[in-house]
């Protein structure tokens, strides 16, 4: 078989197989994490604190 050939059976299988191929699934939403990001921050500044005020 010559290149060409192959080419176009290459085509010919793609344009085939486009009734098959599934859609792509919609992008998942990102969810906000930022109260559990604030409420990280709290408890490591109220860890911060209570160490600082055991150590003075």
């Amino acid at each position: 078989m010559m290149v060409a050939d192959l080419n176009r059976l290459e085509q010919a299988a793609r344009v085939s197989m486009s009734g098959f191929q599934e859609a792509e699934p919609p992008p998942v939403p990102r969810s906000s994490h930022l109260p559990l990001r604030l409420g990280a921050i709290a408890l490591l500044a109220a860890v911060a604190l209570t160490a600082a005020w055991q150590l003075f």
